[in-house]
């Protein structure tokens, strides 16, 4: 089995920056797939110019995470694909071994890498590959065939994507594995090239309070995913007003976003907020 069995998909938004690091550690005989979420022309030439293993697909705007690698695992001709976050790196042999491992076990639906200290004890139990419920959404390796097409959902914009394809995955009896072989350093939270710190944080709590309530109504029903939601309400609300009267005006905006985020989510409304970062 060889690197030509896979291919690599990478979303972007405004990613200009963190993911040319990622894109040189990666061995230039994978296909890579990167979706920008623009419309953005410049981008696309630079990258597919300077770089000849990358196809750059412009969503023509911002899609969001779920859909935009749907649309990249719609373009898939290999047998295997991986997820990756533009502001990872891939570490020595680290791609070789995801094959190794997904030789070893054929009937694997998705497999994720070594995540530090968290996995710590799977080293000191001398296992180096262990199956789980669930891994990180930085860095998803996929068994194509184990899909049917069907991958994240589309209704979450951001957050809570992998977890739901996990917890789907498991539900139909598929398998997962985590791999201490396999190294990817992530940057966490860099994947945006952007210095409007307070555009990004509107946007992260925003959408991470609109899916944590959908994730928990889909698998859990209406009134747990309340119960769980509903100490995060009360929090953005009376933070909301403190910040208020006391005129700090960007964490104001902050919690007023969190709590937007979850009225949204509990009236059923779709994940539309999307960040203004021009």
């Amino acid at each position: 089995m060889t690197l030509e069995n896979l291919t690599i998909i990478i979303t972007t938004f405004k990613s200009y920056d963190v993911i040319k690091p990622c894109i040189e550690s990666i061995d230039t005989k994978v296909k890579i797939l990167v979706i920008e979420n623009s419309r953005d022309l410049n981008f696309k030439n630079e990258i597919e110019k300077k770089y000849k293993n990358v196809l750059c697909i412009l969503t023509g705007e911002n899609i969001g995470y779920a859909k935009s690698n749907n649309l990249g695992l719609s373009k898939v001709k290999t047998k295997y694909a991986l997820i990756l976050n533009p502001d990872t790196i891939i570490k020595k042999n680290s791609l070789e071994n995801f094959l190794i491992t997904a030789s070893q076990h054929p009937n694997f639906s998705l497999i994720g890498p070594f995540l530090g200290q968290e996995n710590k004890f799977l080293k000191n139990n001398n296992d180096k590959v262990k199956e789980v419920n669930s891994i990180k959404g930085f860095a998803i390796f996929l068994n194509i065939n184990k899909f049917n097409d069907d991958f994240f959902d589309e209704n979450y914009f951001l957050y809570f994507e992998e977890i739901d394809l996990c917890k789907k995955v498991i539900k139909e009896n598929g398998k997962i594995f985590l791999d201490t072989s396999i190294e990817i350093e992530h940057k966490e939270s860099k994947s945006v090239s952007t210095n409007n710190s307070i555009e990004l944080e509107k946007n992260r709590n925003w959408h991470w309070m609109w899916s944590t309530f959908y994730f928990h109504k889909k698998h859990f029903g209406f009134f747990i995913a309340l119960i769980k939601i509903f100490p995060k309400l009360v929090s953005a609300l009376l933070k909301f007003l403190f910040y208020y009267f006391f005129k700090k005006n960007d964490l104001k905006e902050i919690y007023f976003s969190r709590l937007s985020g979850i009225i949204n989510s509990i009236l059923g409304r779709k994940s539309w907020y999307r960040p203004s970062l021009d």
